[in-house]
């Protein structure tokens, strides 16, 4: 995976604009809640089966990114 901007788009109608997963209607929040939850990327890929190990990993680099932004604009 090169960078999550690959993975990750934003559509204004589609999830009230949230960040989803290649054009999906699953968010980049609803990953990240499933993994805060105590899921696994396996459990994650067999419920989901159209999602892919690189997704998750575009998830988790999106959360890191945003909260290395905010970080920036806190200092």
């Amino acid at each position: 995976m090169k960078t999550y901007m690959d993975r990750i788009t934003v559509e204004p109608g589609k999830r009230g604009g949230k960040p989803c997963i290649r054009g999906m209607r699953i968010s980049v929040y609803d990953v990240l809640e499933y993994l805060a939850s105590g899921m696994t990327h396996e459990e994650i890929l067999r419920d989901f089966p159209y999602l892919e190990a690189d997704d998750i990993r575009a998830c988790l680099q999106y959360a890191a990114d945003r909260e290395r932004q905010q970080m920036v604009l806190r200092a």
